[in-house]
């Protein structure tokens, strides 16, 4: 198997990292906060997460952003995150 379907089988140990921390809605700075990540690769990170359809942003605690809106690299440190049932079905699974 290549390409997308391999790269939404397989999570690194940042990205569980990461899941870890996102059962419930959190905020970009909370994470810092919690994880071990500059900013930078925070924002990474969570930029693979939402391509393999792992996490979902909001732009506040309740406020889902739908997929045409996001930009990850440029307001990700604005936004809140939250696994998907896909990202803790792989979570759970790892």
């Amino acid at each position: 198997m290549t390409g997308k379907a391999e790269d939404t089988m397989h999570m690194t140990d940042e990205e569980f990292d990461v899941l870890d921390e996102l059962y419930f809605v959190q905020s970009f700075e909370y994470l810092l906060g919690q994880l071990d990540f500059t900013p930078s690769s925070l924002l990474e990170i969570l930029a693979k997460l939402f391509d393999k359809g792992w996490v979902k942003c909001f732009s506040s605690m309740n406020e889902e952003i739908f997929d045409k809106d996001i930009d990850i690299k440029a307001k990700g440190a604005t936004y809140y995150y939250l696994a998907t049932k896909a990202g803790l079905l792989a979570h759970n699974g790892h």
